[in-house]
């Protein structure tokens, strides 16, 4: 789903507690250099949150579940 992550801005969010994988989504979105992340989260909780934000702003998203720790978000504005 994910295998080219050379195009991929990485957000490497793993073992940070929400709600800092959204904050750090934000960040890069903000800088404005890329259109399309990858978010990696260890946070379960993160789902919720990086969904809604998406939804709200009109993202496009896809979600994988690697491991029960382990959750990943391509991310394209």
């Amino acid at each position: 789903m994910f295998e080219d992550s050379a195009h991929f801005n990485l957000i490497d969010a793993m073992g940070k507690p929400c709600p800092m994988p959204l904050l750090m989504l934000k960040r890069a979105l903000k800088a404005g250099k890329h259109t399309t992340f990858l978010l990696k989260s260890s946070d379960p909780h993160s789902q919720i949150d990086i969904s809604r934000y998406c939804q709200l702003h009109q993202l496009k998203l896809e979600f994988k579940k690697i491991s029960d720790t382990e959750f990943h978000y391509l991310i394209e504005s």
